[in-house]
């Protein structure tokens, strides 16, 4: 039995060996804690389980949903209105996904012909090069780099990799180095794209995890943007709904319709009652929105300020629920500190090569715990570990 060559590039081999330290470290008896996977931990509001709840028991939902419910893409028009004065026509420009991986996953399969390259960020989420690769398209790395704050610089792409290029994929706020993009940076990429006649997408499901007053803004505000990409969004994170797989993307119509030819030929859409509950998200009472900032923001304080004190000095972001931190003086691998790290403290982060050669240096920590466990993670660092 033979596997595709295409299996070779998705082997999870950083991920396995973090899940293997994990399991020898929680066999000694320590109570790890997990700062590694982006999972909400927090319930989504009252109204969206009631209306969850309601949509379970429902017998008529029981049929396949095909499609996004057109009242579910208005909601989500009115939202884009309302938060990022962006309008969107429910019915042409608003496709319902199981989540927006899903569509990040499948979009390439509609742009990407073999040999075709495909313009990615490095250090990345995964899926984003994972579909170029899964599409046998050619990957050509974006560098986010700390003395351009994390922005890929356009004018370093060669011209002749640029006319083959058929994708871009760009994350603000971004994970997983936790930076935030600018109206100067949506339209260099506007411009970019139209010279090279290139496909953006544009992954934005961390627009409303965001600190002191920052409010991120939609790559679609740009004028321009709507014609060459789309904009990918979840109700995962800004309304606890992880597990609920229930996502979007927006913007421009023809991509949009070449997306839904490639999901109309894989899944059924999204359960009925899922849309149901997104429905009850979107139109309901937002004060859980606010509130679910305000509690990552705190987390952030705890965990920035507490390792501030013990000699490690990591910037506090504007935006996500992640830590993007330096590793500290006296390490060169970003896995070797963090198995050593899980060795001594108990405490699980991913190391910044997960996300591409580019991430060598730094180490992903996720704010997904609750505020006692990140304050025990800082007495367990400042008793238990040496910092240089």
């Amino acid at each position: 039995m033979k596997l595709a060559r295409r299996m070779e590039a998705l082997a999870p081999g950083i991920f396995a060996e973090l899940a293997r330290a994990r399991a020898k470290k929680e066999a000694t008896g320590v109570r790890v804690i997990d700062l590694s996977v982006g999972s909400p931990d927090l319930p989504p509001a009252p109204h969206i389980i009631e209306a969850l709840r309601k949509g379970v028991e429902n017998p008529r939902n029981y049929t396949y949903p095909l499609s996004g419910k057109l009242e579910l893409h208005r909601a989500l028009a009115h939202w884009y209105k309302q938060r990022f004065n962006v309008e969107m026509d429910p019915a042409t420009e608003v496709l319902t996904l199981m989540g927006s991986q899903d569509g990040l996953a499948h979009v390439a399969l509609a742009f990407i012909n073999p040999g075709d390259i495909a313009l990615v960020p490095d250090p990345g989420y995964p899926i984003y090069a994972a579909s170029i690769l899964l599409a046998e398209g050619e990957l050509y790395p974006m560098p986010l780099l700390e003395k351009n704050r994390f922005l890929p610089d356009l004018t370093l792409i060669p011209p002749e990799v640029a006319r083959r290029a058929r994708m871009m994929t760009i994350n603000y706020p971004n994970n997983p180095v936790a930076a935030s993009a600018d109206a100067d940076f949506f339209k260099k990429v506007v411009e970019f794209a139209r010279t090279y006649d290139i496909v953006v997408c544009h992954d934005a499901a961390y627009a409303e995890l965001a600190y002191d007053g920052f409010k991120p803004m939609s790559f679609l505000e740009v004028p321009g943007a709507k014609e060459v990409g789309i904009e990918f969004y979840s109700l995962s994170k800004t309304y606890n709904m992880a597990g609920c797989r229930i996502g979007f993307a927006v913007g421009n119509a023809e991509v949009l319709r070449a997306l839904e030819r490639i999901k109309s030929n894989i899944d059924y859409g999204v359960f009925s009652a899922v849309q149901e509950a997104g429905i009850a998200a979107l139109t309901g009472d937002q004060a859980c929105v606010r509130q679910t900032a305000t509690t990552y923001q705190k987390r952030r304080d705890i965990l920035v300020e507490g390792l501030a004190k013990l000699g490690w000095q990591v910037e506090k972001p504007q935006a996500s629920m992640f830590i993007w931190a330096p590793l500290p003086r006296g390490y060169r691998s970003s896995m070797d500190f963090c198995l050593e790290f899980l060795d001594k403290t108990g405490i699980l982060m991913v190391p910044g090569v997960a996300f591409g050669a580019r991430g060598e240096g730094y180490v992903r920590i996720a704010l997904v715990q609750k505020e006692e466990d990140l304050q025990e993670a800082v007495e367990r660092a400042a008793s238990l570990f040496q910092f240089n």
